[in-house]
């Protein structure tokens, strides 16, 4: 079973105000905050599509064209640096959105929370497992190893169940995560028998913290169809998977690799650092100029 036949389809769940970020995401989103030279929507993209998945879906909210411009082919653009000869530049603006990979946008129509805007595209999944994709969580590889959603996707095409990524986290900050307990299935894999969202410290079943890449069963749409709000009000999706606890084994996943909380200032500079410092281009001066700061 290929990971391309499996799964077909991802949700990016883009609707969010980002006000951590004022005032940078008053009027631009916050998924087009650029790492380097990329903006953060587009690592998650490319992560989607390095698993074999090529239909990208992104639920969107007001304020969040320029995620679909991003993706949309620029005509001028493109005739300008073609007619100036400038077919690097021109190659990589294409590559933004190969040629075989689709995007489609759904309107989430109010913020209420991560598992209404998985909700929301269920119209554009269908009944098949798809994958869930937070831009915010800025996942990088390690040095050549395969991205963390095609890890993912090679445990799903082995279990045919839904697969969660999760990382080890401080105890102190636990309550900023959904937390998941269960038993050893495997290598990487812990079949999940208990997972919360956001517990405080001390009831917390584990420190095995969810990080932003899920892969889901279709029958997680009932789930969250019929659950009542939960933690900050709004319908949580990890309610939703412990609703569906019940019906199907769900597992949780524990990837090779690093994660960057790009919705905080402190991890969206210390990506920002990270990866210059790995740029092909940037990454040796860059690394000079950090060597010649007074740091005192």
């Amino acid at each position: 079973m290929t990971v391309a036949s499996t799964i077909r389809k991802a949700v990016f769940p883009v609707a969010g105000l980002g006000t951590r970020f004022l005032p940078a995401t008053k009027a631009s989103p916050k998924e087009m905050l650029p790492v380097v030279d990329k903006p953060l929507i587009q690592y998650a993209v490319e992560e989607a599509y390095a698993a074999g998945i090529r239909h990208m879906i992104f639920v969107t909210g007001r304020s969040k064209r320029a995620i679909e411009d991003h993706f949309d082919t620029a005509y001028e653009l493109e005739a300008e640096l073609e007619a100036a000869g400038k077919h690097e530049l021109l190659a990589l603006v294409r590559s933004v959105q190969p040629e075989d990979m689709d995007c489609a946008f759904v309107r989430q129509p109010r913020s209420l929370g991560l598992g209404h805007a998985v909700l929301c595209a269920e119209p554009l999944v269908g009944q098949e497992p798809f994958a869930v994709l937070l831009a915010d969580d800025l996942m990088v590889p390690p040095p050549g190893g395969q991205p963390v959603l095609q890890q993912m996707a090679a445990a799903f095409g082995q279990q045919g169940r839904s697969v969660i990524a999760v990382q080890e986290v401080p105890a102190d900050q636990v309550h900023r995560y959904g937390i998941v307990a269960g038993e050893p299935a495997g290598g990487p894999l812990i079949r999940i028998e208990r997972i919360v969202e956001k517990p405080k410290a001390h009831a917390a079943p584990s420190r095995m913290g969810v990080a932003g890449r899920y892969i889901l069963t279709p029958a997680i749409f009932e789930q969250i169809r019929h659950q009542p709000q939960g933690v900050g009000g709004e319908i949580q999706l990890t309610d939703g998977i412990a609703r569906l606890l019940h019906s199907e084994a769900v597992y949780a996943f524990q990837y090779q690799g690093k994660r960057y909380d790009c919705g905080s200032k402190q991890g969206f500079l210390q990506a920002t650092v990270e990866l210059a410092l790995q740029h092909p281009q940037v990454g040796a001066p860059f690394r000079d100029y950090l060597r010649a700061l007074d740091l005192t």
